[in-house]
């Protein structure tokens, strides 16, 4: 039986389907990292990117949160850079600052680097989501990649930016030649997803973190062609896909437009909101806000009852938070979490 087969009865395949579940299922983004003590005894001496392409050290820490808070999904772990990593650009991942670039690219002639990436690139990503799939059983394991805008703003600016003025600058000032770097780097990232699906990936997670930072228009115009190629590069696999972005509240209906059948919702949106912004035919994936797990039990579960309560009347919820686990989340707090959604739910 291969592993998409194996874990179709799960109840988080079964609400990216929007199917009815025995409990709404629950996973994290960033659950896999630098909150968990056994993930940082295991990273010590090891830098970022290396840790990404060892695939032992993958399939440990993508299984620590499947083992330690009993979630009902498993995501690989990664960096949204890896792929570019693999065909040979100058990057690393900087402690405390993100990835950095060694030459941003910024003219024509810079495009000649981003070319295609190939199985063999990445040949640990294959070894490590077989080792995995086989540790994880009924448990689906979520691929992962940045979306194309993402990686774009990383590659222009060079490195982490809080106003994106020098991919904007680029969007507006050259639109054909930004429209060509999106295009290479949605063929970048459906090739590395590819790879995922085939080795064993279950669902398939796009990342836009920084897209936020549009407006819907501008989304619509100089991104949207690019997220919908990955989607449906991938589409054939029939493996669920989710789309999320940080900030995305005026974005979400384009989001599902863009081709997920998952679309994730951070927590500025109540989800009832979003269900309606996304329109029907979706899942919804989140959405508390990951602060509230510094606030006491008894708060967490009144914030945790609200979204819960938000998704009522929604065939398809996957209880998710609003963005990434902060790094210095007590881990307790996450295993309680999980307990939580799935006794308050259970059917």
């Amino acid at each position: 039986m291969s592993a998409h087969q194996q874990t179709a009865a799960s109840p988080f395949i079964r609400a990216c389907r929007r199917q009815s579940v025995p409990h709404t299922p629950v996973w994290f983004m960033r659950q896999a990292g630098r909150s968990l003590p056994e993930y940082l005894k295991l990273r010590e001496g090891t830098a970022m990117l290396e840790s990404c392409m060892r695939p032992d050290m993958v399939t440990e820490i993508t299984l620590q949160p499947v083992r330690r808070h009993k979630v009902d999904a498993a995501i690989y772990f990664s960096d949204i850079v890896v792929p570019l990593k693999a065909i040979g650009l100058d990057l690393d991942i900087k402690p405390g600052v993100g990835p950095v670039v060694e030459q941003p690219i910024r003219t024509r002639a810079d495009l000649g680097r981003l070319r295609a990436l190939e199985p063999d690139d990445v040949k640990y990503v294959t070894e490590a989501i077989g080792m995995l799939t086989g540790e994880l059983g009924e448990t689906p394991l979520i691929g992962f990649a940045g979306a194309p805008f993402t990686l774009a703003s990383y590659l222009v600016e060079g490195g982490p930016s809080r106003n994106h003025e020098r991919t904007k600058a680029l969007m507006y000032g050259d639109p054909e030649l930004w429209a060509d770097l999106l295009d290479r780097l949605a063929d970048i990232t459906a090739a590395f997803l590819k790879v995922q699906i085939e080795a064993g990936a279950s669902a398939v997670q796009l990342f836009d973190s920084w897209v936020g930072a549009l407006s819907p228009e501008d989304y619509r115009r100089y991104v949207m062609p690019s997220s919908v190629k990955v989607f449906e590069a991938v589409a054939g696999y029939g493996v669920p896909r989710i789309h999320f972005g940080v900030g995305t509240g005026e974005l979400l209906g384009l989001m599902g437009e863009a081709g997920a059948d998952v679309v994730g919702v951070d927590w500025r949106v109540p989800l009832n909101e979003a269900a309606r912004r996304v329109g029907p035919h979706k899942a919804l994936q989140g959405n508390l806000d990951p602060a509230v797990l510094f606030a006491p039990t008894s708060a967490v579960e009144t914030k945790t009852r609200e979204v819960l309560y938000s998704a009522t009347d929604l065939p398809g919820h996957i209880f998710n938070l609003g963005h990434g686990v902060l790094p210095s989340t007590d881990p307790d707090a996450l295993t309680r979490l999980v307990d939580f959604v799935h006794r308050t739910t259970e059917v």
